[in-house]
């Protein structure tokens, strides 16, 4: 007798989406389907944060803030150490290194157009980066000019992560097509250790300072290619004699300066050398006056070879 009119009420609320709640039992509403769902939604939100934190994956790369970021560049750079010793500075090292590295190959050969002398290059500038910021962090005030200079040389040689790579790239830029780039690598390191050095040369000294300091490093890094000494200590000893050998040079300016009949002999020379300008801005020592002004200088500011 009580199939028709009381079980009826009983099944309606559950399809009915308009249904009384206070005439629905409880058991029989939808908050226990929901439980697992709105579970689920802190699970999918920790492994995003684990993609986030992983720094080879690409959500790593893309997504929000706290994630770990590893430049293509550097990726591809620090994988090949690995091929360096056995490849040498190569494209066989950059396919190798963007490999590990889960760099697409197109993108890294935007990266290094040249294959492995731009991979050599960057591993440079990368070493230059380095030492800036250890003499940033150094206390070098107490310490003499020269002693600074050689702590500089000292630092960029003490960074190097692998030997081996150092000399793989001094024999690909011993090569005659590739002179060029070494030796402006060279050049950018002893204009980088004057820059953070606090130089302010505005004449032909600027010329000077940077040439002497280059076959200064470039001496001490062959030898220290070389050194097998205890802490390279061959190495330090050498790089000081080289220095003073250096010093020699400016105390010769210096009684030049001072003695008087070579002060007027030399007076025609020294106000040409005065009139040499560094350059503003550019990789190379110095463009021919009236060049193109680089880009992004501010305007009415001296032309490269500097003419205002």
């Amino acid at each position: 007798m009580t199939d028709g009119p009381e079980a009826g009420p009983v099944p309606g609320p559950v399809p009915t989406p308009g249904a009384d709640p206070e005439t629905t039992p409880g058991p029989e509403t939808s908050p226990g389907p929901e439980t697992p769902r709105a579970a689920a939604g802190p699970a999918r939100e920790d492994l995003s944060a684990q993609d986030r934190f992983s720094a080879g994956g690409a959500a790593g790369a893309t997504m929000g803030e706290g994630r770990i970021h590893v430049e293509p560049r550097d990726a591809i750079l620090d994988a090949a150490l690995m091929h360096v010793a056995f490849d040498g500075w190569s494209t066989a090292t950059l396919i190798g290194a963007a490999r590990d590295a889960d760099v697409p190959l197109h993108e890294a050969r935007a990266l290094f157009p040249r294959g492995g002398v731009d991979l050599a290059l960057a591993f440079h500038r990368r070493g230059d980066d380095r030492m800036a910021d250890r003499l940033a962090a150094e206390r070098l005030d107490d310490l003499r000019f020269r002693d600074r200079i050689a702590r500089a040389v000292r630092i960029r040689l003490e960074l190097v992560p692998d030997r081996e790579a150092v000399r793989r790239a001094a024999t690909l830029f011993a090569l005659p097509v590739h002179a060029g780039d070494g030796a402006r690598a060279v050049w950018q390191t002893a204009d980088r250790i004057w820059t953070e050095l606090g130089d302010t040369s505005t004449d032909a000294n600027w010329y000077t300072k940077r040439a002497t300091l280059s076959g200064v490093y470039g001496a001490t890094l062959l030898f220290w290619l070389g050194d097998d000494s205890p802490g390279q200590r061959d190495t330090w000893d050498f790089l000081e004699r080289r220095i003073d050998e250096v010093m020699k040079i400016e105390t010769f300016k210096a009684q030049t300066r001072k003695n008087p009949v070579l002060k007027v002999l030399f007076a025609g020379p020294n106000w040409a050398m005065s009139r040499v300008k560094p350059p503003r801005r550019g990789p190379l020592p110095g463009r021919w006056p009236g060049s193109r002004a680089p880009q992004g200088a501010a305007p009415g500011s001296a032309a490269p070879g500097g003419r205002r």
